[in-house]
């Protein structure tokens, strides 16, 4: 009678076993295939051809992708969309847009500006990073990310998610300003730069031009911050006095200035002023803007190189609109997971650069352009206008050009 009993024990402990051992084996199965986790976080082992430069027939495009807002892949569900839409929309429809957008485009350069992924909805920063940033990675392009006001919200603080972004693939992503950068701005001051993610990005001119060995655009990446408190009240973060000091010694260095373009998440304050004037796109939410206003207007405009800005955070805003002879233009929500419209398509926007023409060949930049792209069936094309003409760049404040 024991020893029956022992038995009966002894199958059922096996049973239960071989129950636990299945059910382990299909959890991982389950979990590679829909969940971030199974691929190993690895160094950078592959980097893009460098410098950026113009290509041949003297154009340059860049590719800005706002707001992806990414979790966890396949089971991370879709916000405002249609309701027909719902019950197959993931994460994974955000790669495909920006595969698409890839493959149509073509561009020369990505710049990602900032919730790239939505951390309260991550399991793992590392792996939410390596699924978003993946399309890129595997188009082989040169790509750089600046952090929005979520990034952080997961497993990695700021620091470390520019640190492991800057070891992506193919990524031109910086930490802080370069080294020489940093000398620089030693001279100056000892003051530290506040953030993660403030870097210039120099474009070459066209291979066998006169300027190929020229930095003819420059790309300024800043981090906006995220949250702060500004005595006892919770507003978004700012870009700070020490990184504006860094930007204009920056520009400050070049001789013969080049244009430029700077990205960055968080809406500056005078951005709500374009309510009251004419503007392309559209202006549907309020701008979500820190209460601290640094004086980032009042910099780019003395330091007279940045013919416009690229910015995220307002996902239902998509418009371009003129400050002081600087533009001003969000990218438009580009993320499934991040909140929308519904029936308002996930969009991104495209720069343009291109280059003039002279005796010698291609010269400096001749005029910057834009447009968006909506995620439908055609990816069509809207709002395509001029930003910056270098022939006409005192006028064009006059009124607002819409290239056809």
């Amino acid at each position: 009678m024991e020893s029956s009993t022992a038995a009966n024990w002894m199958h059922s402990f096996l049973y239960l076993g071989f129950l636990y051992s299945l059910l382990c084996f299909l959890h991982n199965q389950i979990s590679h295939n829909l969940l971030i986790g199974h691929r190993p976080v690895r160094v950078k082992k592959t980097s893009p051809d460098l410098p950026l430069r113009f290509r041949s027939d003297g154009t340059f495009k860049i590719l800005q992708v706002a707001d992806m807002h990414y979790g966890n892949g396949a089971l991370t569900r879709c916000r405002d969309v249609l309701d027909s839409e719902f019950e197959h929309c993931s994460d994974l429809n955000t790669s495909r847009f920006l595969k698409r957008m890839i493959e149509a485009e073509k561009p020369d350069f990505i710049a990602f500006t900032g919730d790239n992924i939505f951390g309260s909805s991550s399991v793992d920063a590392a792996e939410s990073l390596l699924r978003a940033f993946g399309p890129a990675i595997e188009s082989g392009l040169p790509w750089a990310a600046i952090l929005g006001n979520h990034d952080q919200e997961s497993t990695m603080n700021r620091e470390e998610l520019m640190s492991f972004i800057s070891l992506m693939d193919y990524s031109v992503s910086q930490i802080n300003p370069s080294a020489e950068d940093l000398s620089n701005l030693a001279r100056r001051s000892r003051k530290k730069i506040d953030g993660f993610g403030n870097y210039d990005l120099r474009v070459y001119g066209a291979p066998g031009s006169h300027l190929a060995n020229s930095s003819i655009l420059n790309l300024f990446f800043l981090d906006s911050g995220d949250r702060e408190t500004v005595q006892g009240v919770r507003t978004y973060g700012w870009i700070k006095e020490s990184q504006l000091d860094w930007l204009h010694g920056i520009s400050q260095g070049y001789q013969d200035k080049p244009p430029a373009l700077a990205f960055f998440h968080i809406p500056i304050p005078e951005v709500r002023q374009l309510w009251y004037k004419k503007i392309i796109g559209q202006f549907q939410e309020a701008v979500a803007c820190s209460s601290v206003n640094s004086g980032v207007l009042q910099t780019l405009v003395s330091m007279r190189d940045v013919k416009a800005v690229f910015m995220g955070h307002d996902h239902n805003n998509d418009f371009c609109g003129y400050l002081e002879n600087i533009w001003f233009c969000y990218g438009g929500g580009f993320g499934y997971h991040g909140y929308g419209k519904a029936g308002w398509r996930r969009r991104a926007r495209v720069i343009l650069a291109e280059l003039g023409k002279g005796e010698k060949g291609w010269m400096g930049v001749e005029r910057i352009k834009t447009w968006k792209r909506l995620d439908d069936d055609k990816l069509s094309k809207i709002d395509e206008q001029l930003l910056w003409e270098y022939c006409h760049q005192y006028n064009l404040g006059v009124g607002i050009e819409i290239l056809e």
